[in-house]
């Protein structure tokens, strides 16, 4: 049977989701769980490779297994299982060739700015000291509807087919003492959200005007866009999936 994993957790101690040689990610710590608990070798692909540091509120995972398992008891022995940064929130029966990482519809993604010094969140959000203007970052953040090439935002060196991506949601917007940027869009580049919030903030600093963004994602070049931001303060929150996907018992 196939399976999905809904999961969570905080990237602040794991190089990222997927698998590297001489560091740990949050694939690696799941597999190992899943392998003890069910002994067998499990093996799980994600929906997506987030960076070293950055969370999920919602990820998926699929993996293979003939081992038979009640969910709801499984779900509390992984979570006894795994350490207090990843927590599964569902398992699942699926479709046998659903596929966690092809078959999702949208990745929504929020990046937390605070702009006062706030003792208590500085390890989830990114302080920005100076004033920014946010009507004209909503401006600019319109913009990015215009385009489906986002080379300029992508990190070198990757192993991409395309640059494009369909972005169905992309604002700035107060929520109590914090600054959130939401977007969402049916894939995103290698460090992709991290360039468009750096740029966004440098033009509602005024280092950057409106038209340098459609300058920079014409040029396709990553060095004509704003700086990326720290990682800490990025968030998977929510992907989508047909609804047909799920085996209903």
């Amino acid at each position: 049977m196939r399976y999905f994993l809904e999961l969570s957790y905080n990237g602040a101690a794991y190089h990222g989701w997927q698998n590297q040689p001489n560091a740990v990610s949050v694939q690696e710590v799941l597999e190992k769980a899943l392998s003890t608990l069910l002994g067998e070798p499990i093996a799980i692909v994600g929906a997506g490779r987030t960076d070293a540091g950055v969370h999920a509120t919602q990820m998926f995972a699929h993996f293979d297994t003939d081992v038979k398992f009640k969910t709801k008891n499984f779900i509390f022995k992984l979570n006894a299982f795994l350490p207090n940064d990843i927590g599964i929130r569902d398992i699942f029966k699926v479709k046998a060739d659903a596929h966690a990482r092809f078959d999702a519809i949208s990745r929504t993604y929020l990046y937390r700015v605070t702009l006062e010094k706030d003792v208590f969140t500085f390890n989830n959000t990114y302080y920005v000291k100076q004033s920014l203007d946010v009507d004209v970052m909503n401006k600019a953040s319109k913009i990015l509807f215009d385009y489906k090439d986002f080379q300029c935002f992508s990190k070198s060196n990757t192993d991409v087919k395309t640059y494009y991506c369909d972005i169905m949601q992309a604002e700035w917007f107060f929520k109590d003492n914090e600054l959130h940027f939401v977007i969402k869009a049916n894939r995103f580049l290698r460090n992709m959200v991290r360039a468009v919030v750096g740029t966004m903030i440098n033009i509602g600093l005024g280092k950057l005007s409106i038209d340098d963004l459609h300058t920079i994602i014409k040029s396709k070049n990553r060095s004509e866009a704003g700086f990326s931001v720290p990682a800490h303060a990025l968030y998977l929150t929510n992907i989508e999936y047909p609804e047909d996907i799920k085996i209903h018992e």
